[in-house]
């Protein structure tokens, strides 16, 4: 009778970890949590528990609770396929969010589209990205989307007429940034003074620096990530260079005050998202940051707890029955109608195409907030 009685403890047990309606929604995070991407990697995990804390804390989906299961890709490219592979096989999320750099994401993006697995991105703005496949979603506007506006409104504010440009020419995101900043030269008929280039961990810019003094432009158009565009601005300022730098997502990150110190004003940047904008998602996001870690949150925070609402809300519509293949094919057939006014403003999805021209992934459409630097904090332009 004893042995009938443990026998049938243990088959509840069982039943109630098998039981979808008891189980936890796993969904997994693989960010650049320890190198230099770690300044992107470790707000986006914030911002995502920020998000997680609230969801589940107001009874999270139809009853579930959401469980993330979270990696360090170490903003490495063979390190996020391994953690992909980790996710999707080994401890079989439901979803990925990540990984945090483009480089990243080009490589592993196809490991989580081949296991027909969602993937949502929360900082990869570079070109090519979502058409990889109709699995890969993102809510980070693309550099083709930003940079142009960025770049129309600080030409309209600081009448600039000709231009140099500074990019790091190993970096998908950067060389993405580079080409749409050539496409919106053109567009806008901006003469180039001369191009210079740099690599992913070089300090010495002042070679560079040195010939677009020479060339004597009205601005600076940089594409860079902030680990190398901050020493550049200081090394520009320490030449008696200053112009204007009009900058891409990489540079919208508070670590520029950090690294520039006092050389970071008259810096341009685009972005939906801005600790200035006074709408009421947004004044509720950063008065929550603020209360459980002490500082503003950035771009990249902002993004990524707008992502988990964005996943929260396909989530409610979709009846998870705990077959695994079944309720990530449900999941992804629910994103792209998601639309959701957050944090980063009115957000809904747009369908790209392949290289072959077919319906691939999905991007974000959202509005672009033009800002620059002055006086340690970003600055809305109008």
């Amino acid at each position: 009778m004893k042995l009938a009685k443990i026998l049938l403890v243990a088959l509840s047990v069982v039943g109630a970890f098998s039981n979808p309606a008891a189980a936890q929604i796993k969904i997994g995070v693989a960010e650049a949590l320890t190198g230099n991407a770690a300044q992107y990697g470790v707000p986006i995990r914030k911002g995502f528990e920020l998000a997680l804390g609230e969801i589940n804390g107001s009874g999270g989906i139809n009853g579930k609770k959401i469980e993330l299961v979270i990696e360090d890709e170490q903003g490495k490219k063979e390190e996020a396929i391994n953690v992909f592979k980790k996710l999707i096989f080994q401890d079989k999320v439901l979803m990925l969010f990540g990984p945090t750099l483009s480089n990243s994401a080009q490589a592993s993006d196809p490991v989580a589209q081949g296991a027909k697995v969602v993937v949502f991105g929360t900082s990869n703005t570079a070109d090519g990205i979502t058409s990889i496949g109709n699995y890969v979603f993102r809510n980070s506007v693309t550099e083709a989307d930003i940079l142009p506006v960025t770049l129309k409104v600080a030409a309209q504010k600081t009448g600039l007429k000709k231009v140099a440009v500074l990019y790091g020419n190993d970096d998908i995101f950067t060389k993405s940034g580079y080409d749409n900043f050539k496409k919106a030269l053109d567009t806008l008929k901006i003469p180039v003074t001369t191009t210079e280039t740099f690599a992913k961990g070089d300090v010495d810019f002042k070679p560079q620096l040195t010939k677009i003094k020479s060339s004597n432009p009205d601005a600076i158009v940089m594409s860079a990530l902030v680990a190398e565009g901050a020493p550049a601005m200081v090394q520009a300022r320490q030449l008696g260079i200053t112009l204007p730098f009009i900058g891409g997502n990489g540079m919208n990150s508070p670590k520029v005050f950090d690294l520039a110190k006092d050389n970071s004003d008259n810096l341009w940047v685009g972005s939906p998202w801005s600790s200035e904008n006074p709408v009421e998602e947004n004044k509720r996001f950063i008065a929550a940051f603020q209360k459980a870690h002490g500082a503003l949150p950035d771009q990249f925070a902002a993004q990524a707890y707008d992502a988990m609402y964005i996943v929260a809300q396909a989530l409610k519509k979709v009846k998870l029955t705990g077959k695994l293949e079944a309720d990530r094919t449900a999941l992804r057939n629910a994103l792209p109608a998601v639309q959701i006014n957050g944090a980063t403003g009115a957000f809904k999805f747009r369908q790209v195409q392949d290289k072959d021209g077919k319906p691939a992934g999905y991007d974000a459409v959202q509005t672009a907030i033009v800002m620059v630097t002055k006086g340690n904090q970003y600055v809305i332009q109008k």
